[in-house]
């Protein structure tokens, strides 16, 4: 009965703050190329990969998974549209799962793909966060 209610304290303490063991995650990646072209994804980490899909524009692609319990998860896609192959780590946990990181925890991790940028949209309505392609 005692680790129960200590496992009950520990998950409502540590969920409003990302800290959650194990935090589930969904990511959306949207197609949002200027110039309408089909972009091509292919997202994997060291275990699985999530295979390749073609989004149309304004499509999209999600996936689920939970953070490992040393943090370190990562997700890398590919991405090609006509002329163009960049790459990007559209999950990391030490910038996705952190709340000390610049960009602070999500749990539906939005992304809205752009020729010259990825970006994570916020939820609350402000200037999505946008990063420099890996590749």
């Amino acid at each position: 009965m005692l680790i129960s209610l200590i496992i009950i304290y520990a998950t409502t303490s540590f969920v409003s703050a990302g800290l959650l063991l194990f935090s589930a995650k969904h990511v959306i990646i949207i197609n949002e190329l200027v110039s309408r072209a089909t972009l091509t994804v292919h997202c994997r980490n060291k275990g699985e990969d999530k295979g390749v899909f073609s989004l149309g524009p304004g499509d999209s692609f999600d996936f689920r998974f939970r953070v490992n319990l040393r943090k370190s998860t990562v997700y890398t896609c590919s991405f090609a549209w006509p002329n163009n192959i960049e790459t990007f780590d559209i999950f990391r946990a030490d910038r996705d799962d952190n709340p000390r990181s610049k960009v602070g925890v999500c749990s539906e991790c939005i992304w809205s793909i752009y020729e010259a940028t990825p970006c994570r949209d916020r939820r609350d309505g402000g200037q999505p966060y946008c990063f420099k392609w890996s590749s």
